[in-house]
């Protein structure tokens, strides 16, 4: 098969199209032949050498794909209701910028009626750090607020898309006015250009000094002690990725005081049992609205990933470019 390695640690110039024997579906797994594959920030983290790959994961970047089903685990595939043959988007530990992948059958969700397989590869690994963080720790319940910190992300936009469909006010930051009216566009009830504008400030304001109930972080840093000040009382910062550094510096007595949660996790090193469960709260809970339009796909941009230089290393020189709105994907 075709794919794209990490020819070595350093820029977006350094993932080159390969030849690679095909992988084969073990016990609980299933094999897809890859349509498209979804680019995130974890890929280009691993591509400049800072997030090391878990044992016994592929070497090759990509932790979402859509295709067909080639094979798999013929009792696995029943009881999860897939045959060869079916569409479906799968989270994976590794291993999607290729044309055939492994994924275990627990993380793997049909393909939502009416969606391409571009648009299905966008959205295993935003929404299920999306729901394992903001519903399930973050515990966003209907009637609260939530701020999410870059807004325009792949995270972001499926942030901002569930939070409104589940019934929460939410705020969002980016970087830019247009940003910031691409985040009101997919529901935001208010977007805070965080360069021109304080956030915190403007998050007291625009709560009438109660603060908002969840935050969603990928930032960390100096940001920590800003969102402490943005929480209500009994308030929850779930952090899930470090941006701005991993050293923060806060006031504890707030935390207290006002009975502060901070949390965050990630999500790739997790075992599939997790992950699993995960993915039936989506199916049951959110697949619903992507094939009513609630919940709608946001891609910015596709490359075919393969050439010279790679479609790949296009996209992972637009993701830090910080350019795009939404979702970055590979085709095959």
């Amino acid at each position: 098969m075709k794919a794209i390695e990490i020819a070595s640690y350093g820029a977006p110039e350094m993932l080159r199209e390969t030849e690679r024997p095909a992988p084969v579906a073990g016990a609980g797994e299933l094999l897809i032949r890859v349509a498209a594959s979804g680019v995130n920030r974890p890929d280009v983290l691993q591509r400049m050498g800072h997030y090391p790959v878990p044992p016994g994961a592929s070497d090759l970047p990509g932790l979402e794909v859509a295709g067909e089903i080639v094979s798999g685990d013929e009792a696995a595939l029943r009881e999860a209701g897939f045959k060869v043959g079916d569409r479906v988007c799968a989270l994976i530990a590794g291993g999607g910028y290729a044309q055939l992948c492994v994924a275990p059958v627990a993380q793997c969700l049909p393909v939502p009626k009416g969606w391409s397989d571009t648009e299905a590869a966008s959205l295993p690994e935003t929404f299920f750090t999306v729901w394992s963080n903001v519903f399930d720790r973050g515990r966003l319940q209907k009637g609260e607020t939530l701020l999410i910190q870059g807004g325009t992300s792949g995270i972001g936009v499926t942030a901002i898309q569930l939070g409104k469909a589940l019934g929460a006010t939410v705020i969002a930051t980016a970087g830019s006015d247009d940003k910031c009216e691409a985040c009101r566009k997919l529901g935001a009830d208010h977007a805070i250009n965080y360069k021109s504008t304080d956030f915190v400030e403007e998050v007291k304001r625009l709560t009438g000094g109660k603060g908002v109930d969840v935050i969603l972080d990928m930032v960390a840093g100096d940001y920590v002690a800003r969102e402490i000040d943005c929480l209500a009382d009994d308030g929850r910062l779930v952090i899930i990725a470090v941006q701005g550094g991993v050293k923060s510096g806060f006031n504890a007595g707030q935390v207290l005081r006002r009975r502060l949660t901070i949390t965050g996790s990630t999500l790739r090193p997790r075992p599939v049992a997790f992950k699993g469960a995960i993915a039936k709260s989506l199916r049951e809970k959110v697949w619903p609205l992507l094939e009513s339009g609630t919940v709608r796909p946001v891609i910015f941009k596709t490359f075919a990933a393969g050439g010279e230089p790679t479609g790949a290393s296009q996209a992972h020189a637009l993701m830090e470019s910080n350019q795009h709105i939404g979702k970055i994907v590979l085709t095959w």
